[in-house]
């Protein structure tokens, strides 16, 4: 009976000892591991690089995204050249007064020379199409009379008159063809003012004419060109003017006693190429 008895308790904590220890392994299964999120979270196909330092910043001379293309409202360019100037001389009126008496030098005419100097160019575009630009330079030229009537006033066939600077400002108005494209030819008009100065006559004149001046004058001028977008906000333009002028000179002696007066048809062809900055 004892016996029985006690197989009857070692059963009962057999069957308890089974129990509780289901129990328990119930008990860690059941709740979720702290790192169950991170297991179950979904992997990245591709790490993203890190960001650059300036990354997104576009330098001057870089075209970027962000670089707006061609040239159309709202932009303005400075632009410096090279430039030459080529006067024509098309005709002169050239006459000799002394002492109340004019004598027409049929025979003579004036001749400027070239010359090439740098150029500064102000642009603003006052619609995709229509834009304004002002030009300013100044140059030196030689003045020389030529002809059969020189020789008889006691000098060579061609004299040397002078030198003179001139300050032409242009104001031009063109329409451009191709807004907003790398490539934008154009044609223009506008108009030329034109002032003479550090005038100086030639010392060895034989009249003795040492005193050289010259009256302002002005004319309509036409052009052509066309801007070329090189990279980013940069352009290289070129540019064809033909201005219409005459000046108005005269030489005289000191005691403004003997005069030689000329009216001539400058008329210059203006070349011009250089690189521009859009701002």
């Amino acid at each position: 009976m004892v016996k029985l008895r006690s197989l009857f308790t070692a059963l009962a904590a057999g069957v308890a000892a089974i129990s509780g220890t289901a129990a328990a392994q119930a008990q860690v299964v059941a709740p979720a591991s702290p790192n169950a999120t991170y297991v179950n979270a979904p992997v990245m196909s591709k790490i993203p690089a890190a960001p650059r330092p300036g990354g997104g910043h576009c330098g001057i001379f870089e075209t970027c995204a962000s670089t707006k293309i061609g040239l159309g409202k709202g932009d303005f360019m400075i632009r410096l050249s090279g430039v030459g100037v080529l006067p024509q001389d098309r005709d002169s009126n050239v006459a000799l007064h002394a002492g109340g008496t004019t004598i027409p030098l049929r025979n003579t005419h004036l001749s400027t020379t070239n010359q090439a100097m740098p150029e500064l160019t102000l642009e603003y575009f006052l619609t995709d199409n229509i834009s304004v630009d002002l030009i300013a330079t100044s140059t030196r030229h030689e003045v020389a009379a030529l002809g059969s009537d020189v020789p008889s006033l006691g000098g060579p066939r061609k004299l040397d008159v002078g030198s003179a600077w001139v300050l032409p400002p242009t104001l031009t108005f063109a329409w451009h063809f191709r807004p907003h494209k790398r490539f934008n030819p154009y044609v223009g008009v506008g108009v030329t003012a034109m002032w003479f100065h550090s005038m100086h006559a030639n010392a060895g004149s034989p009249l003795g004419l040492t005193k050289l001046n010259s009256g302002f004058t002005g004319g309509p001028a036409v052009n052509a060109g066309f801007d070329y977008q090189l990279v980013g906000n940069w352009f290289f333009n070129a540019d064809v003017k033909q201005v219409f002028v005459r000046m108005h000179a005269w030489a005289q002696n000191p005691a403004e006693t003997l005069r030689v007066r000329a009216h001539e048809s400058l008329d210059p062809t203006v070349v011009s190429a250089g690189i521009a900055y859009r701002f």
